[in-house]
């Protein structure tokens, strides 16, 4: 085979070789075939075979080559081979089938890998389809309801507005102004920006309002293009206009046309985020009633006002909580930094005085985003709609009575911080303190140091490395007499945090006779202070009366004709409320981004340390601060009372009988039995005692009684609150205990029906005289005998005082007696002569038994008062009374057989036994019907009684601070704070990452 072609191909050469364009020369080696010229002209090298001349009739069929095609004379080819041309129209016709196979092929591949690459993505995309419902449907129907077409329709022509430009130099800088306003990275961006970051987290909602405003835009960079071009066309015909109009009225002219151009597209602006608000407020309500069902995130402004509240309540010994970021409202008074603070917040909310000092207390203001336009307190639930009137007048008047009862008698402002949030639709998202005015002089009324303290808050908040500082500068009064701007400039020299405020603008360009002068303070060449920022607002025309949306509309309607903006004194964007609150919501959430990270690294670092502390004092306690602890109290409380409940009765039937038994018995042995034993027969002891026990018994018992068992339950109250528990016992609750037991008992109040019935039961068991059986008779005998003994030692006792210590006893310790004891004994020793004569006297002496024996004393040479004698005669004969009872006693143990036949034929006569078992039976019933009152309603009382007093307490912080103190009580206080402000604060920085 590859013979045969070498054959073919030498015969080709030769006939290249003969017939050439008939020309008659031998053919070179370079022209013969390449397989030829290996064959047989081995001697040539074949890799230097050079590239054949194009006159050569072969390379016009070449499809390597570009050049037209020539008509080529046919070879003939001897031998029955095929012809030279065949042979190059075969390799054209491959090669042009290979570039189409090639293309072809690369098609197929290419859509195939394309295809599959589809799927792949396609597969790796989550269904969406469950989270349909995050949009409404209706906002996919915005562009619907927005005539675009309109909006480009109320855009000028490049050609009308061209026709106003009549020099184009002084232009440039305009243009580039406005350019200036829209374009990204300016200062006039601030407006756009803070607008796109306030509803960063809604994005989905906006898309065909971004949409419009993005072509507003573009539509001013055209308008911009246009007017270079236009430039150029009117360059040419500019000498021509110059003679028309002058120089002056063509900027006039332009500056106006710019100024409604741009008032123009401010006002699209507003109405689109009007739009946007209504329909953000639509979505929010339906969200609000439960239509999809999903629970609401709390936003980042109240999860970062949180921590601020908490912080404020927390030990001020660590000085943390003043580096968090907040704006600081100052100002001197009356200078309108409530008012401001109204208009960034929507609402007037802020009670007003005319010229008087209405902010005494820092109010801290968070604003949030919300279906409704409503304000509410930290430590309330009532929501203000602040939408209507009255509810506005309410929190004006709330807010005041705040502010009045913080401050401390003898002061005028306070540093009690009051806490107010007001949510709303469009609000920017921020925390401003509204500080008291800064005054010069102390007025009539104001406390001497008021001057002093409103300084020392001010810069307390100022001092706040993280705090912007709104400085509300008066722009109606004298900047030489602002107070406020040097306390600023020395709080932030730098000017790097402070955001400079001129309030009542309109008045200012009215009363100022050079408009430069605002100028120079806006641009701050006016004062030393450095600011970020100065902005110019309206504050309304001075009527307290005015809405909100009335002052919005004076200070646009104000700017819009005002010579300051006009003349480009004024910046368009350092203008009206709306820009400021951008600016200032921008500055803030910056701010906050660049330190919260800082400060959760400090109280990481406090928290640390606090928890090192409680390890190495209290190892084996809980960390439980004050409320836990209240409440572990509070249990072990309720369980002391419950157990009161466990009592049995007949404890409490001893205790009562006892103690009501100790409250009486003077009264029967000095009122009723002794009286009584001074009769001379039986029948009138029984009468005397029974008369002396009916008054008795209407008069005093039940009201003795009650008192008793009252008594008795506050001593049994006492001994379960104060009896330790052994090792459980924790002496931290004792002040907590005794205040709990103090409260309840001046609480508690004895059922006062409880008397009357008592009496009752009292007047049957002493009526009652029949002794049933011997035991009873010895038991009567028994209380009898104990009572005249407890009695007679008592005696024993008052009369060794009276006349001093025996003889043994001034022997044995060397005691003597004194000088009135010395009469007393003499006057004794008479006495016991005088009862020796006369067993059976009477118990009081007569006169002239009286006079006798001071006689007798006398004649002793011992001079004695006759009070003195009876006095000492009431004890001797007491101590002989007592002594003969008991002896009776003796006697009438066996006289209960006497007493069961009524003393019939008996000389002994045992009545005193039978009153002392009247008393005794009479006791025991009482108590029995005491302690049915007891444990049947007065425990329970108390019980009830004592749940309100822990549940006072429990809200009563100050009480809870004063009854549980120690350093124990005050690091588990701290490390509580702590912890809680690191965990809201990581929370907060999770969240805030989460919205980048």
């Amino acid at each position: 085979m590859w013979r045969t072609r070498a054959a073919a191909a030498c015969v080709i050469c030769r006939s290249l070789a003969n017939k050439s364009y008939g020309i008659k020369r031998k053919t070179p080696p370079q022209n013969l075939h390449l397989a030829s010229r290996s064959l047989h002209h081995p001697s040539y090298p074949s890799s230097k075979f050079p590239r054949p001349p194009l006159r050569i009739s072969i390379q016009l069929f070449s499809s390597l080559n570009r050049l037209p095609l020539r008509k080529a004379k046919l070879l003939n080819v001897k031998y029955g081979y095929q012809l030279r041309r065949n042979f190059w129209l075969a390799r054209l016709a491959s090669r042009l089938l290979k570039i189409r196979y090639l293309i072809l092929g690369s098609a197929v591949g290419g859509g195939y890998t394309a295809k599959k690459t589809y799927d792949q993505w396609k597969d790796m995309m989550p269904d969406l389809d469950e989270y349909k419902w995050i949009v409404p449907d209706f906002f996919w129907e915005l562009d619907e309801h927005i005539d675009l077409e309109k909006l480009i329709k109320a855009l000028p022509d490049a050609d009308d507005l061209a026709k106003l430009l009549p020099d184009f130099d002084k232009i440039g800088e305009s243009f580039a102004s406005l350019k200036g306003f829209f374009s990204p990275g300016s200062p006039g961006e601030t407006a756009f920006r803070a607008t796109d970051q306030g509803y960063d987290n809604d994005k989905q909602f906006k898309k065909g309002l971004l949409g419009e405003l993005i072509l507003l835009q573009q539509q001013i960079q055209q308008h911009e293009e246009e007017a270079r071009r236009a430039t150029g066309q009117y360059n040419m015909g500019s000498s021509q206009q110059k003679r028309k109009v002058s120089d002056k009225e063509k900027i006039d002219q332009l500056q106006e046309e710019l100024l409604r151009t741009q008032l123009k597209y401010q006002r699209m602006l507003e109405r689109l985020e009007k739009e946007n608000k209504e329909l953000r407020k639509l979505v929010l309500q339906r969200d609000d009633k439960g239509i999809h069902q999903r629970k609401l995130k709390k936003s980042l402004i109240d999860m970062y006002s949180e921590v601020l509240d908490i912080l404020s309540d927390y030990d001020a010994n660590y000085n943390t909580q003043d580096h968090l970021p907040r704006v600081v409202v100052v100002g001197d008074q009356s200078a309108g930094k409530t008012s401001v603070l109204e208009m960034i917040a929507q609402a007037r909310i802020f009670p007003r005085g005319s010229g008087e000092m209405m902010t005494r207390s820092p109010v801290k203001v968070t604003l949030s985003e919300g279906p409704h336009h409503v304000a509410l307190f930290k430590d309330s639930s009532r929501e203000f709609d602040l939408t209507k009137e009255e509810d506005l007048a309410a929190l004006r008047n709330e807010i005041e009575i705040r502010m009045r009862n913080s401050v401390k008698e003898g002061c005028t402002v306070s540093t009690e911080t009051i806490s107010l949030s007001v949510k709303g639709p469009g609000l920017q998202r921020m925390v401003l303190v509204d500080l008291p005015g800064v005054i010069s002089t102390v007025t009539s009324g104001m406390a001497p140091d008021t001057k002093e303290t409103i300084f020392s808050l001010s810069k307390a908040y100022m001092q706040n490395p993280n705090a912007i500082i709104l400085c509300i500068q008066d722009g109606s009064v004298d900047a030489e007499r602002s107070i406020v701007t040097d306390l600023v400039s020395q709080m932030d020299p730098q000017g790097k945090r402070t955001i400079f405020v001129l309030t009542k603008v309109d008045l200012a360009e009215k009363n100022v006779a050079s408009p430069s002068r605002i100028q120079q303070i806006i641009e701050g060449k006016l004062f030393p202070m450095k600011a970020l920022g100065y902005f110019a607002v309206v504050t309304g025309k001075g009527n307290s009366s005015e809405s909100i949306e009335s002052i919005k509309e004076y200070e646009e309607e104000f700017f819009q004709n005002s010579k300051l903006l006009k003349t480009c004194m004024l910046k368009a964007h350092q203008v009206t409320t709306k820009n400021l609150s951008l600016a200032v919501s921008d500055c803030f959430w910056k701010m906050v981004r660049e330190s919260v990270e800082q400060q959760a690294d400090a109280f990481k670092a406090t928290r640390f340390n606090l928890e090192t502390e409680w390890k190495n004092n209290y190892p084996r306690l809980r960390e439980l601060d004050r409320n836990e602890l209240f409440e572990k109290a509070k249990n072990e409380i309720l369980d002391e009372v419950i157990s009161l409940t466990q009592v049995t009765p007949k404890h409490w039937e001893e205790i009562l009988q006892k103690m009501l038994w100790e409250r009486v018995s003077t009264h029967v042995i000095e009122n009723i039995y002794l009286p009584a034993a001074q009769t001379m027969n039986s029948g009138t002891f029984n009468t005397t005692v029974d008369i002396k026990l009916k008054q008795w018994t209407d008069k005093q018992l039940p009201n003795k009684a009650v008192e008793v068992a009252w008594e008795t339950l506050q001593e049994e109250f006492s001994r379960f609150m104060t009896e330790q528990k052994g090792k459980e016992h924790d002496d931290i609750f004792d002040k907590l205990k005794q205040a709990v037991k103090e409260e309840t008992i001046k609480r508690h109040k004895w059922n006062e029906r409880a008397e009357d019935s008592l009496r009752v039961i009292q007047h049957n068991a002493l009526e009652d005289r029949s002794i049933s059986d011997k035991q009873q008779w010895d038991a009567a005998i028994h209380f009898m005998e104990e009572t005249l003994q407890s009695r007679l030692k008592d005696t024993e006792s008052v009369i060794e005082d009276m006349v001093g210590p025996d003889w043994k006893k001034r022997w044995l310790y060397w005691v003597g007696r004194t000088k009135e004891q010395n009469i007393r004994n003499e006057t004794k020793n008479e006495l016991e002569k005088l009862i020796k004569r006369d067993e059976e006297h009477a118990a009081y002496l007569a006169n002239d038994e009286v006079t006798t024996v001071r006689k007798n004393l006398e004649a002793r040479g011992v001079t004695v008062d006759p009070c003195l004698i009876k006095d000492t005669w009431h004890q001797i004969y007491r101590r002989y009374f007592l002594k003969t009872a008991l002896n009776h006693c003796n006697l009438c143990r066996r006289g209960f057989y006497y007493y069961q036949r009524h003393f019939v034929d008996s000389e002994l006569e045992c009545n005193d036994i039978v009153l002392f078992w009247r008393i005794q039976r009479m006791l025991a019933i009482t108590a029995n019907t005491l302690r049915q009152q007891l444990t049947n309603t007065e425990v329970r009382r108390l019980e009830k009684n004592v749940k309100e007093v822990l549940e006072d307490f429990a809200e009563d912080n100050e009480k809870k601070v004063k009854l549980l103190t120690g350093k124990r009580v005050q690091l588990a206080e701290d490390l509580k704070k702590v912890r809680e402000i690191q965990e809201k604060l990581e929370a907060f920085i999770e969240a805030l990452h989460q919205e980048k």
